[in-house]
């Protein structure tokens, strides 16, 4: 038997699941349940190579077609380099296939390590670093209890870049509320134009229902965004992007709403410009509609296109007033709880 942890990269489904550590070494985000309930854990290198070691084993008539590997779980890089450069060399070693190691990472932690201990990282066959923005803007980290400041995500993500090692930055549009929106923005704007990673990856804010953030809403702290206004923050944000050879990518994660808007700023930003325009011109009947059939799950069509259709406009018209008779703010409501299904289930029912 060997450890997993419960998440992962989309871009790692068929990756080596190597688990380095337990769990978040933080787990105070307020819109983060992945960890929730759980304690943080160094495990040993001795404990992960038995892991790799059985894995090896596990996978013997498959052992040639395993050429990625991702460590876990939420912040692998909070272990001195010395160790995971053993782990990285042992992965390499078992499995001479790899040819891509990738790991989680938080901003704290990667600030503490220098570029040559980064370099060498690299060398030993570290190839990409996932690390979690999540925004640009100090006011909104310290609200939604991030743990990292802008200082401390430029000066992790620069020495990253420095040292050749692939950057994916997580941003998440919607998560400072409409109050903050436009700072959310441009700020998170700002830092990634100062670091300039080789991938901005969308994750759309979507609150889980037991999230302290739900006791912000009634409260009056926190204000929800609805589709339309987050895409209107994207479109800000992205029009402040420079064109830089990052891929902004939003096609990996069905929570973004417009799927679409994928590519790379240095040659399709003016593409994914008139995508965000095209869904921004359409009527609020139509937007809506948009939003309904996308939440329900028409992630492998073009929305857009149905809702130029007046027969499906017309059809999905039923529901939209059925939900909006059906108590305030009700077609928000059901699109936030739909949203709130496809969130990581957070392992305790006190979430505090």
């Amino acid at each position: 038997m060997y450890e997993q942890g419960p998440i992962r990269p989309p871009s790692e489904a068929s990756s080596l699941l190597v688990r380095v550590t337990r769990n978040c070494p933080w787990n105070r985000c307020l819109m983060c349940p992945a960890y929730k309930g759980t304690t943080f854990s160094k495990r040993t290198v001795d404990e992960v190579k038995s892991d790799i070691d059985v894995m090896a084993k596990e996978h013997g008539p498959y052992f040639d077609r395993i050429t990625s590997a991702f460590l876990q779980d939420a912040d692998t890089l909070i272990i001195p380099a010395g160790e995971l450069l053993e782990i990285i060399k042992y992965v390499k070693m078992k499995f001479p296939n790899i040819t891509r190691i990738t790991t989680y990472a938080r901003a704290k932690s990667m600030k503490k390590k220098s570029v040559d201990s980064y370099k060498a990282l690299k060398q030993a066959g570290l190839t990409r670093i996932h690390t979690g923005m999540e925004s640009g803007s100090a006011r909104v980290l310290k609200m939604i209890k991030k743990g990292s400041t802008p200082e401390d995500i430029v000066t992790g993500g620069l020495r990253v870049m420095e040292a050749g090692i692939s950057l994916s930055e997580y941003i998440m549009p919607g998560v400072g509320g409409k109050p903050l929106s436009e700072e959310h923005a441009l700020e998170t704007a700002r830092l990634l134009n100062i670091i300039r990673p080789d991938y901005i990856r969308v994750r759309t804010f979507a609150m889980h229902p037991k999230s302290p953030m739900q006791k912000m809403v009634k409260e009056g702290a926190f204000i929800p965004m609805n589709d339309e206004e987050i895409v209107a923050e994207i479109r800000l944000l992205v029009s402040n992007l420079d064109e830089m050879h990052s891929h902004f990518r939003c096609g990996d994660f069905s929570l973004n709403l417009l799927m679409g808007v994928d590519g790379y700023l240095d040659s399709q930003k003016d593409d994914m410009l008139q995508e965000l325009d095209s869904y921004l011109s359409l009527t609020k009947r139509q937007k809506q509609a948009y939003s309904l059939l996308h939440r329900s799950g028409h992630y492998f069509h073009r929305p857009i296109d149905l809702v130029n259709d007046k027969k499906v406009l017309d059809q999905v018209s039923n529901d939209i007033e059925r939900l909006e008779k059906g108590a305030e703010d009700g077609f928000d409501k059901y699109i936030h709880e739909l949203m709130s299904y496809q969130l990581p289930q957070p392992q305790t029912d006190d979430w505090t």
